[in-house]
């Protein structure tokens, strides 16, 4: 079946033709390690066109380090983790206005994103709400290391008299210290175990959540690169672990929970929710209705950027058909937040006008699907009004004002919503006379009202005047 369009939309979520926009670019930062590896790297310099106090890294240093890096994330060791994680930031780093030609694709890292999110996957194991009754958790970063570097488990061990020093002893020695590292962390599981009541290395937690952070920005800035896009949208592990952040939204870290949404949006055209219900491995039992769910969810969080992103991701899900079974049972849930949206109290006019934008851009592609969704928009209380307002205020951006005018008039083309229609048969009029950006369309709508007489309604109301 042939999409919709094929287009990613801009701040109102879909019906341009224009070229894909993003969210903004990502701003990352790296240590001065990860600056100075880089820096010994390149073999060239920057190119004059780059300017501004930007940090560049050269485009060889991937594939120069490529195992490397992907060993570094797998290993565990914080002092490798943070390499990895400070070298990735610089290399998915772009300015708003940087064209270079030097990203960084996934492609040619193989095994990657698959290493990123298990630094995620590591942290979310320890930071899901705790139940009476402990579920075995397998640890796979630094599975076969006695001390990993995080928070305080080489002064835990230290205390037991139990960890060699190193440099003294032979390799058998150390062989069997290797083969009762299971031994030793049982019997320190009272400390090592990060979930456990009596774990008070807090420092450690905090510094796997701060690497599970660095790993969602680098994801979120890969999925800004039109050649990562499609390898992304068809990761079903990636997709799992994003859509379980931002389902997690009340327990997880803001900041995480950001940049797990930001990166829904920006994959979000490309994105078909069968892939839930898809032969491929599944490493979190996450399915298209639930997926649907979480973005509900951030529709009503307390966070009102999340919104706009949340309104962003269904005018841009629905675009795909296939998406259709997965929201359609959500249509009138969607509907009345949208609506809600665009009268949305705020003291920032910036942030209220983002979230009209994304409100009209979403009901703009969900009124094009089908009669059903057309007839249950007109029957949401205050959709019209609100639709008026965004166009009578008017919006900054005159294109939202024209989709709101192009959603009105998809009302009108149903017989059905005409009775309802009526009632604002006075303020478009208005609009004809007095704007003539958009009198065109409000002209179209009064003759679909006023000439077009197609039920028992409608007749009524012109034979006796109802």
């Amino acid at each position: 079946m042939q999409k919709r369009e094929q287009s990613k939309s801009g701040g109102v979520g879909g019906g341009a033709s224009a070229p894909p926009a993003k969210r903004g670019r990502p701003f990352g930062s790296g240590g001065n390690s990860a600056a100075a590896a880089a820096a010994a790297a390149a073999e060239t310099a920057a190119p004059s066109t780059l300017l501004g106090p930007s940090l560049h890294v050269h485009s060889s240093f991937a594939d120069q380090n490529n195992k490397r890096i992907v060993l570094a994330l797998q290993s565990g060791l914080k002092s490798e983790l943070t390499w990895a994680l400070n070298t990735l930031t610089l290399l998915s780093f772009k300015e708003k206005d940087d064209m270079r030609k030097d990203t960084t694709p996934l492609a040619k890292i193989p095994g990657l994103l698959d290493a990123l999110l298990s630094v995620i996957d590591d942290w979310r194991d320890i930071a899901l709400p705790k139940e009476h009754v402990k579920a075995p958790r397998v640890r796979n970063l630094g599975a076969n290391l006695l001390v990993t570097g995080f928070g305080n488990e080489y002064e835990a061990l230290a205390s037991n008299g139990t960890l060699p020093l190193p440099g003294l002893g032979s390799s058998s020695q150390e062989a069997s210290v290797l083969s009762n590292v299971t031994k030793l962390r049982s019997s320190s599981e009272w400390w090592l175990d990060e979930d456990g009541l009596f774990n008070l290395d807090e420092e450690g937690r905090a510094e796997r959540q701060q690497c599970a952070v660095a790993a969602s920005n680098i994801i979120r800035n890969f999925s800004f690169m039109p050649d990562n896009e499609v390898i992304m949208a068809q990761h079903r592990h990636c997709l799992e672990t994003v859509f379980q952040c931002i389902e997690d939204y009340l327990t997880e870290d803001e900041e995480l929970v950001t940049n797990a949404l930001e990166t829904i949006v920006n994959l979000a055209p490309l994105l078909d929710l069968g892939i839930f219900s898809s032969s491929k491995p599944s490493y979190i039992k996450i399915t298209g209705k639930r997926a649907v769910q979480a973005i509900m969810g951030m529709l009503g969080s307390v966070v009102k950027t999340w919104h706009c992103a949340a309104a962003e991701v269904l005018g841009r899900l629905i675009i795909n058909p296939d998406n259709e079974p997965f929201l359609l049972p959500f249509v009138t849930q969607i509907h009345k937040r949208l609506v809600d949206l665009m009268s949305l109290p705020s003291v920032d006019v910036q942030t209220a006008h983002g979230a009209q934008a994304a409100a009209v851009g979403a009901l703009y592609n969900l009124a094009e699907v089908n009669m059903d969704c057309r007839l249950k928009l007109a029957s949401e209380r205050w959709a019209i009004d609100r639709l008026l307002k965004v166009i009578k205020a008017p919006h900054p951006v005159p294109e939202v004002c024209r989709k709101a005018a192009m959603i009105l008039e998809s009302l009108v083309s149903e017989p059905q919503n005409r009775a309802l229609l009526l009632a604002y048969e006075n303020a478009f009029a208005e609009i004809v006379f007095s704007d003539a950006r958009y009198s065109d369309t409000f002209a179209r709508i009064l003759y679909e009202l006023t000439s077009r007489p197609n039920n028992k309604v409608a007749a009524a109301r012109g034979v006796w005047g109802m």
